[in-house]
C-alpha cells in the first residue's frame, strides 16, 4: 500500500544541511492502522508531506500502491494524490465560504465527476460521518468536532486507498476527540488503511502498529496487539 525505503529528506543552506528524515523506511499493508509518533522536530510532519505527495524527497524510494512516485509530472503527481489519498488534518482546512456539501464535493471536482455522482457521494459520505442534516450549514455554524467529521466524509467521499490523518483530534476537546478517534476506528474495522501522525501515545495504542521517529530516524516500532517493542539502529523495510 505505502512503502518507503531509505526515504531522506535534507534541507540545506550555504553553510548548514539539516536532516529532517535520515533512512526511513516503513512499509504500510492494505488494511493497516499505523500510529506514527515522536517529540517535536522528530521528522512526523515530513513524513506525512512526503506520504501524502505534498513535498518531495531528497533521496530513497517510495512507492504508493504500487507506483514509485520518483520522476512523476507535477500533473501526475496530483491525479495520484486526488485517485488515492484522503487527508484529515488537524485544523479541519475547511473553506469557510462554501457549505459542508460543497466542502466535500471540492476534491471530487477535480476528478471532472458528473454532478449527480458527486451529489450521491457528498450523501453517501455525509450519513456515513452522521451529518446529514448540515449539508447547507456553513463551518463557522458547527462545533469543532462536527467540522472535524466534515473533514473525515470529504476525506472519504473519493473512496482513498490510503487515510492520511494529521493529529486527528488535537483541536478538540476530550468528548468530541473521543468521538472522532471512534469513527476513525470503525472505518478502519470495515477496511480503511490509515495512518495517523500523533505526539499523543493515548491515540497510539489504538493502531495496530507504533512507528516512533527521533531525530528523523525510526527508534522503534510496538506491536500494539502483542506491545512488544523492537529497536533497531538501522531502520529496516516493512516495519
Amino acid at each position: 500500500m505505502l512503502t518507503m525505503t531509505r526515504v531522506s529528506k535534507t534541507y540545506r543552506t550555504d553553510i548548514v544541511e539539516t536532516y529532517a528524515l535520515r533512512d526511513f523506511s516503513i512499509n504500510v499493508r492494505q488494511g493497516e492502522f499505523v500510529a506514527v509518533t515522536g517529540p517535536s522536530g522528530s521528522g512526523k510532519t515530513t513524513f506525512l508531506t512526503i506520504a501524502g505527495l505534498l513535498e518531495q524527497f531528497t533521496s530513497g524510494e517510495f512507492k504508493l500502491d504500487g507506483v514509485d512516485v520518483r520522476g512523476l509530472t507535477d500533473s501526475q503527481t496530483s491525479r495520484l494524490r486526488n485517485e488515492k489519498l484522503g487527508f484529515i488534518f488537524q485544523a479541519f482546512n475547511l473553506l469557510p465560504d462554501l457549505t459542508v456539501e460543497a466542502n466535500i464535493a471540492v476534491p471530487l471536482r477535480y476528478r471532472r465527476l458528473p454532478r449527480t455522482e458527486r451529489d450521491r457521494l457528498v450523501k453517501q459520505a455525509l450519513e456515513r460521518v452522521g451529518l446529514s442534516g448540515r449539508a447547507l450549514h456553513y463551518p463557522a455554524e458547527l462545533s469543532g468536532g462536527q467540522q472535524q467529521r466534515v473533514a473525515i466524509a470529504r476525506a472519504l467521499a473519493g473512496s482513498p486507498r490510503l487515510l492520511l490523518a494529521d493529529e486527528p483530534t488535537g483541536n478538540l476537546d476530550t468528548q468530541m476527540a473521543r468521538g472522532v478517534m471512534q469513527l476513525i476506528e470503525e472505518l478502519h474495522r470495515e477496511g480503511a488503511t490509515i495512518v495517523m501522525v500523533t505526539h499523543d501515545p493515548e491515540l497510539a495504542v489504538r493502531a495496530q502498529r507504533e512507528v516512533r521517529l527521533v531525530d528523523g530516524k525510526v527508534a522503534g516500532v510496538v506491536d500494539q496487539s502483542q506491545r512488544i517493542l523492537s529497536t533497531s539502529s538501522e531502520p529496516r523495510v516493512g516495519l
